[in-house]
């Protein structure tokens, strides 16, 4: 299964933890060659030994329009081609206040991360899928994006705002053999939550009829098959990993 991967040019961002991680370790398994973007350098430098497969690694801060279309085009160029990209860059900022407790610079540096991190991506990334008629894109959204999350204004919004951008490139590249879809995971067992207050935590576990979240494993599986050649039919769609938290 998947035998589509092999040899295909995949950039990664958010790469060097957390779901990105797991989903490059899976692509690596399935043979594409990766491209890991992270803002950290020590950790970027710590999990490339992890891989059995050559990878590169750049140091890319995604709210830096300037950095990211660097570092795309000598992927681009390099390779000759981008097939795959999949934004899972992320922070959460502040949580466990109420909206009227939430500041400005909060809710710009979540937005700059979260919402513009995808859209400088996909922006200098969608020229070299064009080319060759063929791409796949995955914007890691969130639960809290399609049904909010008390607590979490500056998320919320985001990850909703990431949700409509998937909904609208989806439809401008259908006829291009592009795809362009997002994920909405409910809580995922990652560092992000160390971050956040235990009553964070347990306010949206306990919103998930299944009582428990979901794994990084799950995750990148479900990432796996939404940027595959089999899903070629979906579009412009957000696909649920809630453990039956979705209503719609």
């Amino acid at each position: 299964m998947y035998k589509d991967f092999e040899n295909r040019v995949a950039i990664i961002t958010g790469a060097a933890s957390g779901l990105g991680l797991a989903i490059a370790k899976r692509l690596s398994q399935l043979k594409a060659r990766l491209v890991l973007f992270d803002s950290n350098e020590d950790s970027l430098v710590k999990i490339k030994s992890e891989f059995k497969n050559e990878v590169k690694v750049f140091i890319v801060d995604v709210t830096l329009k300037e950095n990211v279309k660097m570092a795309i085009d000598e992927v681009g160029n390099h390779f000759g081609r981008i097939d795959i990209l999949i934004n899972s860059a992320g922070i959460t900022g502040r949580t466990n206040i109420k909206s009227h407790e939430v500041e400005y610079a909060d809710i710009k540096s979540v937005f700059d991360v979260n919402f513009m991190g995808c859209f400088n991506t996909s922006k200098y990334v969608l020229p070299w899928m064009l080319k060759n008629n063929f791409g796949r894109i995955l914007h890691i959204a969130s639960i809290a994006g399609k049904e909010g999350n008390a607590g979490m204004l500056a998320y919320s919004a985001s990850k909703a705002a990431v949700i409509a951008m998937a909904k609208v490139q989806g439809k401008e590249y259908a006829e291009n053999n592009i795809t362009i879809n997002a994920l909405a995971p409910a809580v995922i067992k990652t560092a992000l939550l160390n971050d956040m207050p235990e009553e964070q935590i347990k306010y949206m576990t306990d919103k998930i009829p299944m009582k428990r979240c979901g794994t990084l494993e799950e995750a990148a599986n479900m990432a796996v098959f939404i940027v595959s050649t089999e899903n070629s039919f979906s579009t412009g769609f957000t696909f649920d990993l809630s453990g039956g938290r979705a209503t719609y």
